[in-house]
């Protein structure tokens, strides 16, 4: 997922079967944010340096960073049970709002709304402060693009605070990708709250202070939304590092049933990257998915159309326990070790002395020889997850046989 007032963006690569399975639109964009004829990324083999856009910005980030201070007026202002209580409400309805509009819905297209209550979605989850919908949505779309390679904007494997909220603080990200989101910037309502992302924080801070003085200022708003922001950044930081993979995936993603509670439902990221087109993120009864039961209430009510959830076949397909290959964990930790084994060959041809020149041309022949067998090697296990996926469709979808031609009189 993602967030922020500075910058947002929220929850990563799903298997081809399922990546376009949903749809292209007219502007060449699935379901989940991927380009329909562009073939998933090779992970990043070795660690990519910090560039300076990438670094903090003091400047711009410095709101982001005060608000944190501000849940501490409590000790001026006091609490009260109504304060509390509002609090927790623009807190939860937030949550709604990031995870079923700007994530399940702008992101994924995950179900279908009326102009109305899409205007209404977009409003309510920039109310989050965390940018608006369409910068949220477009970054998200790359996320799932690139997941876990060098090219995506919030990796835990570039760290834990780079992917919690370090991503969020910096230049490089702040623009809304226009071309990733054509399907809903033609809405012109939609670039004003984009433009505008600040109307829905300063509007739900009026009205939390109208309606609790002080006390709904800090609590209501500032408190809760400094953990909305929070909740939101572990999708980023912890949901690709802990919990249990149920399905084979091209990138780390976990499910974790405390995220679950934390979010609404999105900690059941692994079922998500698998089919990220999905309205439901907690496939099985047992999985807590708020987001979703208020989704499906709206659509008894006709506000909600055509939600998407996975059909019978695919809750069973792509499991992990049943030996298919995980070429999302394989890389995850063949990278690893590649970034060992040349940091290691770095640090030992340091030490050759240049009267020992000789030895260090061989090994760097053997450091060349290493990194060819270390691409091969990736390569192969490519081939072997496209192998795989195709051997699955076929067996899904078997070809009916050919028709026998007509016997000669």
């Amino acid at each position: 997922m993602t967030a922020s007032p500075v910058a947002s963006a929220g929850a990563s690569q799903t298997p081809p079967a399922f990546t376009h399975a949903d749809g292209v639109g007219a502007d060449g964009v699935g379901a989940d944010g991927v380009g329909a004829d562009e073939p998933a990324a090779l992970g990043a083999r070795l660690p990519i340096p910090r560039q300076g856009d990438e670094r903090f910005h003091w400047g711009s980030s410095a709101p982001f960073f005060l608000l944190h201070l501000t849940p501490f007026l409590v000790v001026f202002t006091g609490w009260s049970w109504r304060a509390v209580v509002l609090g927790f409400l623009t807190f939860s309805a937030r949550m709604f709002f990031i995870t079923a509009g700007y994530h399940r819905y702008f992101a994924h297209r995950s179900y279908r709304l009326a102009r109305v209550p899409q205007f209404i979605m977009a409003f309510g989850g920039a109310t989050a402060a965390q940018k608006g919908p369409l910068w949220w949505a477009a970054h998200h779309r790359d996320h799932h693009r690139w997941s876990d390679t060098d090219r995506d904007i919030h990796s835990p494997q570039r760290g834990f605070w780079w992917s919690h909220m370090n991503w969020i603080v910096c230049d490089r990200y702040s623009d809304t990708k226009f071309d990733r989101i054509k399907d809903f910037a033609k809405f012109p309502e939609l670039r004003f709250i984009d433009k505008f992302d600040w109307i829905g924080p300063w509007s739900l801070g009026v009205a939390c202070y109208l309606i609790a003085g002080w006390q709904g200022l800090v609590i209501g708003f500032f408190t809760s939304t400094v953990l909305c922001w929070h909740a939101t950044f572990t999708i980023n930081s912890l949901a690709h590092v802990f919990g249990r993979r149920r399905y084979v995936t091209e990138d780390t993603s976990r499910n974790s049933a405390l995220l679950a509670v934390l979010t609404m439902g999105e900690g059941w990221h692994n079922n998500h990257h698998y089919y990220p087109a999905s309205a439901r993120q907690g496939f099985f009864w047992w999985e807590w998915d708020p987001s979703f039961y208020v989704l499906k209430i709206l659509s008894w009510v006709g506000v909600v159309k055509d939600m998407k959830t996975p059909p019978a076949w695919a809750l069973q397909a792509s499991r992990v326990r049943d030996g298919n290959f995980d070429i999302g964990m394989f890389r995850a930790h063949w990278n690893k070790a590649t970034r060992a084994v040349v940091a290691a060959s770095e640090q030992l041809s340091e030490r050759v002395s240049e009267r020992r020149a000789s030895a260090g041309e061989t090994l760097h022949d053997k450091r060349l020889a290493l990194e060819s067998f270390v691409r091969g090697s990736m390569e192969s296990a490519e081939e072997l997850a496209t192998l795989a996926r195709r051997t699955q469709r076929a067996e899904r979808n078997p070809e009916p046989p050919a028709a026998a031609s007509p016997s000669s009189p």
